[in-house]
């Protein structure tokens, strides 16, 4: 499909029609791409403004009583590489781009056919990591609009909202944990320290993809021998470790992991710091 047509097509997605469709062009070409100006100015432009119209329309006015790190969470999430990856995905606007890299075509090919294989539940942490290609052409097509529509934000949001959506909420946040942001933040909640004792390795020609395959099995151990509440807690201890049980397996499910095999182990307790994660991809605990 030559450009021209690439225009229109993307136009029709969008529901959106340019009055400066050398706007949209640009926004649509790699920087391989030498013939014609690339996507690499609108794309900065549009990383910022779309962090901007979300942290507006859907963090800040949704929740009002909010944290502020709640909110950058819910912001990140919105606007990080493998949403907008599966946003370009999802609305095929990676069949448009031009470019001269034939190992781009490979990683995306790739990034495409593990989102269409999965179950329609994943919203991140998928089996691929997502090339930064398909979140630039998200960013640089928000910017073209706005920069087209004369910078008006409402006008780019009701554009990109359909787009956008899901809109990754608190409640998916609860839902659909991201592995290693758990790590941390039972860390910081729990004061726990390092040592050298493994607890949970991950593999991959991927750095990232071998961090989250860490972060989910050391997760899988620490829900396991976490000291259980009924040492201290009362009567409902049972129903909380049932609950959490059954919530770790709706998790697995939902993310296709093996089911959880349960075990005890009272004489241990466990530390872990947010320093957890070595170079190697490796998560440690500590024995008392």
């Amino acid at each position: 499909m030559n450009m021209r047509a690439a225009v229109v097509t993307v136009e029709d997605i969008l529901r959106y029609h340019f009055k400066d469709k050398t706007l949209l062009q640009d926004s649509l070409t790699h920087s391989s791409y030498s013939d014609s100006p690339s996507y690499q100015r609108l794309e900065f432009v549009g990383n910022a403004i779309l962090g901007l119209v979300l942290a507006e329309n859907n963090v800040f006015r949704d929740y009002p009583d909010l944290d502020p790190g709640h909110l950058s969470l819910l912001r990140t999430a919105n606007i990080s590489t493998e949403k907008l990856a599966r946003v370009a995905v999802r609305h095929e606007l990676y069949r448009y781009v031009r470019h001269k890299a034939p190992s781009l075509e490979a990683k995306v090919s790739e990034f495409v056919l593990a989102v269409q294989e999965e179950d329609g539940a994943v919203t991140y942490c998928g089996s691929v990591k997502s090339p930064k290609i398909l979140a630039d052409i998200v960013e640089s097509v928000a910017a073209a609009v706005y920069v087209d529509c004369n910078y008006d934000l409402k006008a780019l949001w009701k554009v990109f909202k359909r787009l956008m959506e899901p809109i990754i909420t608190l409640e998916t946040l609860h839902k659909q944990p991201q592995p290693v942001t758990v790590l941390f933040e039972f860390c910081q909640k729990q004061g726990k320290q390092v040592d050298g004792k493994l607890i949970g390795s991950g593999s991959s020609d991927q750095k990232e993809i071998a961090k989250l395959n860490a972060a989910k099995e050391a997760l899988g151990k620490l829900w396991k021998l976490q000291p259980s509440e009924t040492k201290t807690g009362g009567g409902n201890g049972a129903d909380k470790i049932e609950g959490a049980k059954h919530k770790l397996n709706e998790i697995c499910g939902k993310k296709r992991w093996r089911q959880a095999k349960y075990r005890y182990a009272l004489p241990f307790f466990l530390e872990l710091n947010s320093a957890f994660i070595s170079e190697n991809i490796q998560l440690y605990t500590i024995r008392k």
